[in-house]
């Protein structure tokens, strides 16, 4: 399933304080009912879809106030849904179509890697087995994991990430105990998060019967991946070192070295007909007959982080969905503050039994900061994170954990301060 994928060098360790107001949550959140096999391929998206965030996200077509000097939509919009949230209020600021149910593609990875990355240290080691890489689907893409070679677990997420890698998702998998035990995972904490879009079939985003999400799901699924210290440093990472294959050497001794491996997130990594975005660190791409192009990011400008997904853009444009959603960027950030919300980002159903506002996660409070350390684009383990994108350094906050009533922030608040 080749796809474009994702991230950049130690410095640019983006999370949000992803706040999460409730008071726009419909009084009766309800999914709408299950697509037909068809559903991803349909010409319009269906007549009724799920109240979840607000009934004003089950309309079809664009929703967005635009009143007093909020700024109009970016023109040429192709994308079949797309959705734009503040990541700190739980906003969403304008959508099209948020909870049509269409193919993923890889950036169903996103909710593989939320549901699965808790469950193994970076330390760890695998051999793999033939067994491990059996039902990749064909064109699948991959890290080039081979077998009978060992890797940490480690190696195996950035595969994931950087290159969308099937191979590397089958191998956490079988160490998971097997596809059918990780999807049925995937699909649990999918309901968990209130993701009632998403029918999880293979935990790689490959194109199967029935296997769907929407522009909200994605974007709840990445606001709980972010959540994760390691997971945005894999989906900010740009470049890595990953292991190669064991040979013998002119002397009879096996040696084993590296090759490079680029995140294919061209807001993060740029390309020859488009820029990084500024203040981009993450989160997830991907690319299938079926879905066509598809993408979530996150950014900050100003003290302000954004959440953006786009799903199939009908414009086949050479990196048509990044820029359709770096235009959705643009006009989040000018539009933040201006615009009334049409809908929320709802918290997963276990804030409700979260601690009492102000507690802490990790047992320290917000004012204890400190800079994050820099890292080379070879930094440790190899990895390269995203850095000086704006010309800031980064600088970590210890939050709070969940919060039961209007607040639902991440355990850590990364901000951008002025270079000294």
């Amino acid at each position: 399933m080749p796809a474009p994928k994702k991230s950049i060098s130690r410095s640019l360790l983006i999370a949000s304080a992803v706040v999460v107001s409730t008071a726009l949550t419909a009084p009766a959140v309800s999914a709408a009912p299950k697509p037909s096999p068809k559903a991803s391929r349909s010409a319009g998206p269906p007549a009724t879809m799920s109240q979840v965030g607000g009934a004003r996200l089950a309309r079809s077509g664009t929703q967005v106030n635009l009143a007093g000097d909020v700024p109009v939509l970016p023109k040429g919009l192709s994308a079949r849904s797309w959705i734009v949230a503040d990541a700190e209020s739980g906003e969403v600021l304008a959508a099209h179509n948020a909870h049509w149910r269409l193919a993923p593609a890889s950036t169903l990875k996103m909710l593989f890697a939320d549901t699965l990355l808790p469950k193994f240290p970076k330390t760890r080691k695998h051999r793999v087995v033939p067994s491990d890489l059996a039902g990749m689907g064909i064109g699948s893409s991959l890290v080039g994991i081979k077998e009978n070679e060992t890797y940490t677990v480690h190696d195996l997420w950035l595969g994931v990430f950087l290159r969308s890698g099937n191979d590397a998702v089958h191998v956490l998998s079988a160490m998971n105990g097997g596809v059918g035990k990780t999807v049925r995972e995937m699909n649990e904490h999918a309901d968990e998060l209130q993701a009632l879009d998403t029918d999880v079939v293979s935990p790689d985003g490959y194109d199967e019967h029935g296997q769907v999400s929407s522009a909200y799901d994605l974007t709840l699924i990445a606001r709980s991946g972010l959540q994760k210290k390691d997971f945005r440093e894999y989906c900010s990472t740009l470049r890595a070192k990953f292991p190669g294959e064991t040979r013998k050497g002119k002397k009879g001794k096996n040696t084993r070295g590296t090759f490079e491996i680029q995140n294919t997130n061209r807001l993060l990594s740029g390309d020859y007909d488009i820029d990084q975005y500024t203040g981009i660190a993450g989160v997830k791409n991907g690319n299938t007959t079926n879905a066509g192009a598809t993408f979530t990011g996150v950014a900050e400008q100003g003290g302000k982080v954004l959440l953006v997904t786009v799903m199939h853009p009908e414009n086949n444009d050479h990196n048509q969905v990044y820029r359709e959603t770096a235009h959705l960027f643009d006009w989040g950030f000018k539009a933040a503050g201006k615009v009334r919300p049409v809908g929320e980002l709802v918290p997963p159903k276990s804030a409700q039994a979260s601690p009492e506002p102000g507690a802490s996660s990790s047992g320290e409070g917000a004012a204890g900061t400190k800079p994050v350390a820099h890292a080379s684009q070879s930094g440790s383990g190899g990895i390269g994170t995203a850095l000086g994108i704006t010309g800031g350094v980064l600088v970590l906050l210890a939050g709070a954990a969940f919060l039961v009533n209007r607040r639902w922030p991440l355990p850590d608040l990364v901000r951008r301060r002025t270079r000294p």
